[in-house]
């Protein structure tokens, strides 16, 4: 009995461990889908959405932007509170709150996993300090003019561009390189298959 328990512990312990890497490569998935627009809805609103915030930071400041945007989900939520309410009164109904899902819903974060992310964000900072470190304190001279030079080839980029035009920039490349890319590429398969039948090739041209 306690070698069948066993054996199924370490089972469902296995299960729900592919399950959370199942999760985690569809989550990366969507993203890579995302950007190379295997959902053409999902990948227009997120590129409206990204362009939208962008050109609103381009014109306003970060607090005006994150205002209104609150503001914003305060109206319609405030709105379909006061609407819900209406309905309810008239139709005498007792269906409570329209967010008591939600309300009730556990937001918090676990300790765990907050600790997980700090712990990975860590590292990439010690990551980043290091080889600051390294590049600043000029360990090899040849990386240290690379910086040098790149840094001062982003002086004329600063002068023409400013941060918010190239994250825009950034976005719109993201979102059509790829799919451009996907589709002008040519296959290796089809390529050796070429190369080994230069009879056919011949013949082709031939004709």
């Amino acid at each position: 009995m306690d070698s069948m328990t066993q054996s199924s512990q370490i089972s469902s312990s296995h299960g729900f461990a592919d399950g959370q890497n199942a999760a985690a490569k569809e989550s990366k998935l969507s993203v890579k889908d995302l950007i190379h627009w295997r959902d053409p809805k999902k990948s227009g609103l997120a590129f409206g959405l990204s362009m939208l915030l962008l050109l609103s930071l381009a014109a306003f400041s970060v607090i005006s932007v994150a205002s209104y945007l609150l503001l914003a989900l305060l109206c319609v939520t405030i709105t379909f509170r006061i609407y819900k309410s209406v309905i309810q009164a008239v139709q005498k109904s007792s269906d409570g709150h329209p967010f008591k899902s939600l309300i009730e819903k556990d937001v918090s974060i676990p300790p765990e996993t907050f600790r997980k992310h700090v712990d990975c964000g860590l590292s990439y900072i010690n990551r980043a300090l290091k080889q600051m470190s390294r590049l600043f304190l000029v360990e090899d001279l040849v990386d240290s003019l690379k910086l040098a030079v790149i840094m001062w080839l982003f002086t004329y980029v600063g002068a023409v561009f400013n941060g918010i035009t190239i994250l825009i920039l950034a976005n719109i490349l993201l979102f059509a390189v790829p799919p451009i890319y996907e589709k002008n590429k040519v296959s290796p398969i089809c390529c050796s298959r070429n190369e080994k039948l230069p009879g056919a090739v011949k013949s082709n041209k031939t004709e």
